[in-house]
């Protein structure tokens, strides 16, 4: 049993912290720490509470899992990874990294493997919460192709899609080749209906299509698997620039100066930086003008740059990718009044001819400048100051860049290939290199 007097104490503490019987019997300075005690609770409780609320919100895996493997067990879709998600349990979703509620993103392990396991689930504000009304809505999302549509059909479908989103390019009909032996899951030269509606499924989403056209390049992360519209990639080690992110909720009460210097504390070294930047500049230069077009990035995030073990920069996210041909699809005829009304995704913003009162279609800031507007932070804390002076002039004119990619391709590779040598110069023949 607990003494009256502790007994007695708790109470005062946990119920009546401003009582005039607690202030007469303590000093005042007790009080304070008493006080603070209970304000540190009440934020640890509020911060608790978001993070569950934030949690069960963002968080819907279990419904992903239930309606791709109810899909797979009617016949209805087909993927790599179905027997291993639905019969085998060998590939499992684990912690939850997700920021969206209709994008779930989940930690993963695959035959003993680190993966990420991606799928998209209708808005929950749309679902009246009966497990079956999850899976009606789902169904749309696999009525193409219908039965009957001949292969010849399904690829002159594929080829009409990647024009429009990829644009004109001599080289779609390998693409379209990439994508048949994609969905060809059982390898015996045909295309079942179910592998064909979980294939037209996965390139709605952009980031798929993405991976699927970037496949060969060295910065965008492995596909691995799928499973209707679910699919699997390899893990970046580090999904993120920055070690840490402040939830959205505590954004008010930490100073941004604060949360700055501590990930200039936790970030690698200058040469590990140095290592991961040149990567990113290769991404750049990979999407400039790639076997199938050009592609823009339009959130140049920390979030998004991810890096591995051995500190080479993966894309951890290409959701906020576009291909060229699809920006300026937005753009065209598009009524405007401002630059802001012509803006694409977060940042991919064109401008507003105010005499018809419609976008161009051309994006003013390129790719590289808005990079090398993130790298101004990450490169120049604890740069070598031999090197400092010279990497910020080459990062101020970077971030200037503006005009029509058509008629700057010469100057964004001049910049580009600048700043690359002068990284390489001071890592190259040391153990970051």
């Amino acid at each position: 049993m607990m003494p009256r007097a502790v007994r007695r104490l708790v109470h005062l503490v946990l119920f009546c912290p401003l009582s005039k019987g607690l202030q007469s019997r303590l000093p005042a300075i007790k009080v304070k720490y008493l006080l603070l005690a209970w304000l540190g609770i009440l934020i640890a409780s509020w911060v608790i509470y978001m993070q569950y609320a934030s949690y069960s919100e963002l968080c819907r895996g279990h419904v992903c899992h239930m309606v791709i493997c109810d899909h797979y067990r009617r016949g209805i879709i087909s993927g790599s990874s179905c027997k291993a998600l639905c019969d085998q349990r060998t590939l499992t979703l684990q912690r939850c990294m997700s920021t969206s509620s209709t994008h779930q993103v989940y930690s993963g392990l695959w035959k003993e493997r680190p993966v990420v396991i991606k799928c998209t689930i209708e808005d929950p504000v749309k679902i009246d919460g009966a497990p079956d009304s999850v899976l009606r809505q789902e169904m749309t999302l696999f009525d193409k192709p219908t039965r009957g549509t001949s292969m010849d059909e399904f690829k002159e479908m594929l080829h009409s899609f990647l024009k429009v989103n990829l644009g004109e390019q001599s080289s779609l009909s390998t693409l379209v080749d990439r994508v048949i032996t994609l969905a060809d899951v059982n390898q015996d030269g045909k295309v079942s209906l179910a592998e064909a509606k979980s294939i037209w499924a996965l390139l709605q989403i952009n980031e798929f299509l993405l991976m699927v056209a970037l496949q060969e390049k060295e910065h965008t992360p492995k596909l691995l698997g799928f499973c209707g519209d679910l699919y699997v990639t390899e893990r970046v080690g580090h999904s993120s620039l920055y070690r840490l992110e402040v939830p959205h909720y505590l954004q008010a009460l930490v100073p941004e100066a604060l949360s700055s210097s501590l990930n200039h504390w936790l970030a690698p070294s200058w040469p590990r930086r140095a290592r991961i930047t040149i990567g990113l500049l290769e991404f750049v230069e990979e999407v400039f003008h790639g076997s199938y077009g050009s592609f823009l990035i339009c959130d140049a995030s920390p979030r998004h740059v991810g890096y591995n073990a051995k500190y080479d920069c993966k894309m951890a996210n290409l959701r906020s990718v576009a291909s060229e041909a699809v920006v300026r699809g937005f753009l065209r005829g598009r009524r405007c009044e401002t630059n802001a009304d012509c803006t694409y995704g977060r940042d991919c913003t064109a401008t507003c001819d105010r005499l018809v009162k419609q976008c161009n279609t051309e994006v003013v800031q390129p790719n590289l400048a808005k990079v090398c507007v993130l790298l101004q932070d990450y490169l120049l804390f604890g740069a070598p100051s031999d090197l400092r002076g010279d990497l910020e002039k080459q990062l101020r004119t970077c971030v200037t860049l503006s005009g029509l990619a058509s008629q700057m391709e010469v100057h964004h590779s001049l910049v580009l290939n600048n700043l690359k040598t002068l990284l390489w110069k001071k890592i190259s023949n040391t153990q970051y290199s």
